[in-house]
């Protein structure tokens, strides 16, 4: 009888992890009794912690620790050991990991309309990732994990990637960053909204330790508007020489796979290069003097110093131009045909 006794004393209790996913593990006591002065092991990025009863009671820390009623205080008390306790007790006792739970995964699962100064009101998708540890075992307890033996971590990012998109969302339209721009922003974006997050994660008792955008995906039909600026930029005698060689190149290729005259196959491409250059330089004109233009109170005083008629005509000319070439749409060339014309 003494032999079965002994054999359901729990005289050892620590954690050896064998996964990188648990966030809190319950020690398995199998209603053994504890037995007074046992051996707790804490492990560094661990921590302890006792219930009685379902109560949370006291926390170790990283180190070896033996039970007796000096270091376990808060339990002493729950419990009314009040003049001393040497007998095995029953005690609920988990451990919580604390070290950083890097790489974990957040994206916006729907499009975020964000109100652009040039484009309008778009849609944007975004995606990266942040790194958490646990800062408080017994709040994270009472308020999220509870009588769970076992919460692993992709448990726990489940819940937290969706708080991350309305603060993204948030941030972004506080940040009044173009959609034009926000590539260039990943850093300034990421570092506004970690602590906007943060304040979301106190009352969980976790810390964010790193906030992260990895991409932004814009429309297609912006992404195409931006290639076309890209190409009207292309501009300047520097450009103009390399689009010249890079004919002079072409047309040897493809005057040898068709048995053309090389000279006459580079004339031609080199007139199709030119037009599509005086285009490029017509529709990167009609840009600038739109950006220099949109105040409305220039643009009459302009047109009551004279000649006003006669630069709108010229525009208009031009834009009907890069309509027929197919440079721009027929909704934009609609726009800002009627601009012009309300200037008149």
């Amino acid at each position: 009888m003494f032999g079965f006794i002994k054999n359901e004393l729990i005289e050892v209790i620590e954690w050896k992890e064998e996964s990188n996913d648990v966030v809190i593990w319950k020690f398995p006591s199998k209603n053994s009794n504890i037995k007074y002065g046992a051996q707790l092991t804490v492990r560094e990025s661990q921590m302890g912690l006792f219930l009685n009863e379902g109560q949370l009671a006291d926390v170790y820390f990283p180190g070896r620790h033996t039970l007796t009623t000096e270091n376990m205080p808060i339990l002493t008390t729950l419990k009314s050991w009040k003049y001393g306790f040497n007998s095995p007790f029953k005690c609920d006792v988990y451990f919580v990991s604390n070290r950083q739970f890097t790489n974990m995964k957040w994206g916006t699962p729907n499009p975020i309309f964000i109100k652009d100064p040039e484009a309008g009101r778009i849609q944007i998708r975004a995606f990266g990732v942040y790194f958490i540890r646990i800062k408080d075992p017994k709040l994270f307890y009472r308020e999220y994990s509870g009588t769970k033996d076992v919460l692993y971590i992709s448990e726990l990012e489940d819940t937290l990637r969706s708080l991350i998109a309305p603060k993204f969302a948030e941030a972004l339209a506080q940040s009044g960053v173009s959609a034009f721009d926000i590539y260039a922003n990943y850093s300034s974006l990421g570092d506004k909204i970690g602590p906007m997050l943060q304040k979301d994660l106190d009352p969980f008792g976790i810390e964010l330790t790193k906030f992260q955008i990895s991409s932004v995906s814009l429309p297609p039909e912006v992404e195409a508007h931006l290639n076309e600026l890209s190409k009207v930029n292309l501009t300047g005698q520097d450009q103009l020489n390399k689009m010249d060689k890079f004919a002079q190149m072409e047309a040897m290729k493809e005057s040898a796979k068709h048995g053309m005259n090389p000279q006459n196959f580079q004339n031609n491409m080199q007139q199709n290069m030119m037009q599509q250059m005086m285009m490029n330089q017509m529709m990167q004109q009609m840009m600038n003097n739109q950006m220099g233009g949109n105040n409305q109170m220039n643009q009459n005083n302009q047109n009551n110093q004279g000649g006003g008629e006669d630069d709108i005509m010229a525009k208009l000319a031009k834009l009907n131009k890069l309509k027929e070439a197919g440079l721009i749409t027929q909704e934009e060339y609609d726009k800002k045909k009627a601009e012009l014309l309300a200037q008149l």
